[in-house]
């Protein structure tokens, strides 16, 4: 068959051909009886899917792919594989199915080459925003009346995607975003890519990793289905409080959008309605994203006219110590690795994400060859007096792959 080439996003969905049985006149034994449903060879571009399958579903099969420099990997051990390479050259696809005493087993060649139009190695795409409540939500990025969904995901797109920077937050726990890039995240060795916030260590000479941390939980997924959307089967990149006991998993809460015309409920000081959003949770607690008086504007999504806005994930404990005693002077500690919004930017390796990281719902580690999809969200549930609650913010992501390469 001819070798068919990606171009740029679409991904190959090579459906298995029909089990065949070649049965005719002049046959041996040596002759194949049966084919896997794979071609001999395909040409595909550099960090861009290539689906294949097999009509087998039964006995044990094992998919192995061969690197241009002799190294094998088990990629799949399903009737489905998704492969992807990082750089140009010749692989070997080994497809090995064995039932009984019965063993099929064929090679393909799969030639990867450079992309007909260069990858971008930022974000270029942004699929979904939606936010919690938070006193920055209406504001990073700005909501003004008529705004849908699709204007605030175009907004928060100009905010982050590219080199632009600029900052969004995701309000209280859960608030996420839904991002990608023009490209396969390839899972290759080390960290995949990275991820920017606004944190910062308020004493930095000292060693001690803590000022302003509102970590913030990445999930991953791939393209599985083929059709460009993020509607695929998300895992969480376990990060250093996954296994903690203080972490609490499949963790739900709800929120109740706000009466605006209610009589408000001030402390005096800087907050001027101490019962502005109720929030339930799955714990049985119950209290209040409070207003300040920094921020007047509502902090319920102008966008979302649903009554009720709720949740669900993976729960970190808090991380905020109160110095002063009385509400004023809190010190946000930082979590060792892996999250969002954690570690101030400079310390790239700390605001860097591992797809190996990948967990299932039930905790089991999951190998994806790549990542075309990130959500992530705010792992706090926690308010910290006049400064509010603790949200995550992002202001943009870099596929460490693609910016580690000199330019063409």
């Amino acid at each position: 068959m001819t070798p068919i080439i990606l171009k740029i996003r679409p991904l190959i969905r090579i459906a298995a051909l029909c089990l065949a049985v070649a049965i005719s006149q002049g046959c041996t034994e040596s002759d194949p009886v049966v084919s896997t449903g794979l071609d001999s060879t395909y040409t595909i571009a550099r960090m861009q899917l290539l689906r294949l399958s097999t009509p087998y579903s039964s006995g044990t099969i094992c998919w192995t792919a061969t690197s241009p420099d002799g190294k094998q990997k088990p990629i799949s051990t399903s009737a489905d594989c998704l492969f992807v390479a990082a750089d140009e050259g010749v692989w070997q696809l080994t497809l090995r199915i064995t039932d009984g005493d019965e063993t099929i087993q064929e090679t393909s060649t799969i030639n990867v080459v450079h992309e007909e139009v260069e990858y971008s190695p930022y974000l270029t795409e942004v699929y979904e925003y939606h936010p919690a409540p938070g006193q920055f939500v209406n504001k990073m990025p700005r909501w003004r009346s008529g705004d849908t969904a699709a204007d605030m995901a175009r907004k928060a797109a100009d905010a982050i995607c590219g080199q632009t920077e600029e900052l969004i937050s995701l309000g209280a726990y859960g608030g996420y975003v839904v991002m990608g890039f023009d490209h396969t995240v390839v899972n290759a060795a080390g960290n995949d890519f990275m991820i920017k916030g606004n944190s910062f260590y308020d004493d930095p000479e000292s060693g001690v990793e803590a000022g302003s941390a509102e970590p913030g939980i990445v999930m991953v997924a791939i393209d599985a289905n083929g059709n460009g959307l993020p509607d695929d089967p998300w895992y969480e990149l376990a990060g250093s409080e996954y296994t903690s006991a203080a972490t609490v998993h499949h963790y739900a809460i709800a929120y109740s959008r706000p009466d605006e015309g209610k009589t408000p409920v001030p402390d005096g000081q800087y907050i001027t309605d101490s019962q502005y959003i109720g929030w339930s949770d799955s714990q049985g607690r119950s209290g209040y994203v409070m207003k300040n008086t920094e921020h007047t504007q509502s902090y319920w999504p102008g966008w979302i006219d649903e009554p009720v806005l709720s949740f669900r994930g993976t729960l970190l404990a808090p991380n905020a110590v109160d110095l002063s005693g009385t509400g004023l002077y809190f010190r946000l500690f930082a979590y060792p690795w892996g999250y969002v919004d954690n570690h101030p930017n400079s310390r790239a390796d700390l605001c860097s994400f591992d797809i190996d990281w990948a967990v299932d719902a039930y905790g089991m580690p999951v190998y994806l060859p790549g990542i075309d999809f990130i959500k992530v969200y705010t792992a706090l549930n926690q308010y910290c007096n006049w400064i509010g609650e603790t949200s995550t913010e992002i202001c943009g992501a870099t596929d460490l792959h693609l910016s580690r390469e000199p330019k063409h």
